[in-house]
């Protein structure tokens, strides 16, 4: 059994949707961010740095923050979107990592920039979007691009980075209209 505290927030959903994908059995604990709950100390046991998502693994004891090393944590325990072959396994390391420190960010600072405080910051709304563009491909691109092609075969072999960057892309294009 899984405690998992959370908001809704994209980073939550990553656990959530991976939680209902893997079958655990899981309690969710609402952290309303908007109240400061993530700073109550029984929280701050869990997640010392004050951030959701968060899990408490009751059958091991095991406290964890961060949603990358909660992806990887469910998949290894769970044997599934995780494969055993290290070169395989690797592979889709660095790519989760590669959204979880690039990609996701980028899409939110575009989000923060352009969609909730448009105009206040027009380098970082440039920047921030042409970032995001470069990183999927942009809606204008040839689907024959470098980057749409290795995450185009990268995707077929690799579940656990597939769920995540789709989740990413489509709440990505959702939002921009």
């Amino acid at each position: 059994m899984i405690d998992f505290y959370t908001w809704s927030t994209p980073n939550g959903r990553k656990v959530s949707i991976m939680l209902e994908e893997c079958g655990i059995e899981y309690a969710a604990h609402a952290v309303d961010i908007n109240k400061d709950e993530q700073f109550k100390p029984d929280f701050l046991k869990i997640s010392p740095n004050n951030r959701i998502p968060a899990i408490l693994d009751r059958d091991t004891g095991l406290p964890l923050f961060e949603s990358g090393a909660i992806l990887m944590y469910l998949a290894d325990k769970t044997g599934k979107f995780w494969s055993k072959e290290p070169t395989a396994r690797w592979h889709t390391a660095q790519w989760l990592m590669w959204q979880m420190g690039g990609f996701g960010p980028m899409l939110g600072q575009v989000h923060h920039f352009v969609k909730y405080n448009p105009g206040k910051a027009p380098y970082a709304e440039e920047r921030f979007s042409k970032e995001a563009a470069s990183s999927r491909g942009s809606k204008g691109e040839s689907q024959a691009s470098p980057t749409r092609q290795h995450l185009t075969g990268l995707l077929e072999r690799c579940q656990l980075l597939k769920r995540e960057l789709q989740r990413a892309v489509v709440s990505h294009e959702d939002e921009e209209g």
